[in-house]
């Protein structure tokens, strides 16, 4: 009878504690939850985390505990399944994957999704595209490289304000052969993800000088979080948008800088196309962009092959030396193809002494695009050995 009634608890213990054998306690109570919002969607969800390989079912759990309700409620078992096994899959085969914490795997591997965009099974032919350009690589910032190098040609997509909408998910970029700056933040970010680098998209909703959002890829290597984007292969911490980045603004909401988050944070990404969806997680990570710049900007104020450009902007010529005629405008600074940096002048009602500012090397020629009042223009710029003013004319 002592037997029997021992068989009796444990046949009781798998029908309710033990129902997630191989799951750490912490997903537990987590996954309750999950499947009662899951709704109809709950049997595919349990076949997942019921089929998912041992090795692979603390992932599956973590992606079913955290996954936003429209996930819960359509994501279908062979979907989750598929992605979870060439993530393992690129986790066991690369060597700089070997090493990754299971915290930075779970969040910035594992996921299916970066924002709010299309879920779409790109796991697998992304792992086939482009396993074959870091096959050889033998550490994390040489794979970082070679996709950033290759992603362009792979996949044909390029940045174009004509794309069907910001938001866009891989195939539905790679179908129109365009994209915006999210869109392609989406590509880079899966790639990186199917080869088992750690990435995520980042961003802002407005830049310090009220010039709009702009999105860009994170990438972990080491230990540490490095910007880069689609554009800039070879590059980490580097870009155009890398001087207006760090001039971000922490404690404001709209000119912060974001890192998105598959797991809950407690703060939503800012999806500008959409303010009203909530689930798209993120950390604030405003410091080290603006900590980042002024190493920066403190090492090459010092570097004697750097000069400084102080551009200002005005009416006309008639009206170019009072506080009163200045004018606030975009403009962008490029050096050939290469785009520099960016920025807005300061406008009538700013100090006199602040003037947008550029350290640039000396002895070369920069082009200088700006808004006037009559539509784009576009000048050339010599910097020589010595800080330029440039002044601007809206006429």
């Amino acid at each position: 009878m002592k037997y029997i009634l021992l068989f009796v608890a444990l046949c009781c213990f798998a029908c309710t504690g033990g129902k997630y054998v191989g799951v750490p306690e912490e997903y537990h109570l987590l996954l309750d939850k999950a499947f009662e919002k899951a709704g109809a969607n709950v049997v595919e969800l349990k076949r997942a985390l019921k089929e998912a390989p041992e090795n692979q079912k603390k992932g599956m759990a973590f992606l079913i505990a955290y996954m936003p309700e429209r996930d819960l409620q359509s994501l279908k078992a062979d979907f989750l399944l598929e992605n979870a096994v060439y993530a393992y899959q690129a986790r066991e085969q690369f060597p700089w994957a070997k090493t990754i914490p299971d915290s930075i795997f779970l969040n910035e591997v594992l996921p299916y999704v970066s924002l709010n965009e299309k879920r779409e099974s790109w796991r697998k032919e992304f792992y086939e595209r482009f396993s074959k350009y870091v096959a050889h690589c033998t550490n994390i910032f040489e794979a970082i490289d070679a996709v950033n190098r290759n992603i362009r040609d792979e996949v044909v997509v390029d940045y174009n304000t004509k794309r069907e909408k910001p938001d866009q998910a891989p195939f539905e970029s790679m179908r129109q052969h365009m994209a915006s700056c999210t869109g392609l933040s989406i590509l880079l970010t899966d790639a990186f993800r199917a080869v088992g680098i750690p990435s995520r998209v980042a961003g802002t909703p407005n830049w310090h000088d009220e010039r709009g959002n702009h999105n860009w890829t994170e990438v972990w290597a080491n230990g540490k979080w490095y910007f880069t984007e689609y554009y800039f292969p070879g590059q980490l911490d580097n870009a155009w948008f890398f001087a207006d980045a760090g001039q971000a603004v922490k404690n404001n909401p709209e000119k912060a800088i974001y890192a998105s988050s598959f797991k809950p944070t407690g703060i939503s990404f800012p999806l500008v196309w959409d303010e009203n969806i909530r689930y798209v997680y993120a950390e604030n990570v405003t410091d080290r962009y603006t900590d980042l710049y002024k190493t920066y900007y403190s090492a090459i104020a010092k570097d004697d092959e750097y000069v400084a450009l102080r551009v200002m902007a005005f009416k006309d010529k008639k009206h170019d030396r009072q506080s009163g005629d200045r004018v606030a405008t975009n403009l962008d600074v490029f050096y050939g193809k290469l785009q520099m940096g960016g920025g807005r002048t300061a406008g009538p009602t700013q100090d006199m002494n602040d003037v947008l500012t550029f350290m640039l090397k000396k002895n070369q020629t920069y082009t200088i695009n700006y808004v006037s009042s009559n539509g784009m223009k576009s000048m050339e710029v010599e910097l020589k050995d010595k800080t330029k003013e440039l002044k601007l004319y809206m006429e």
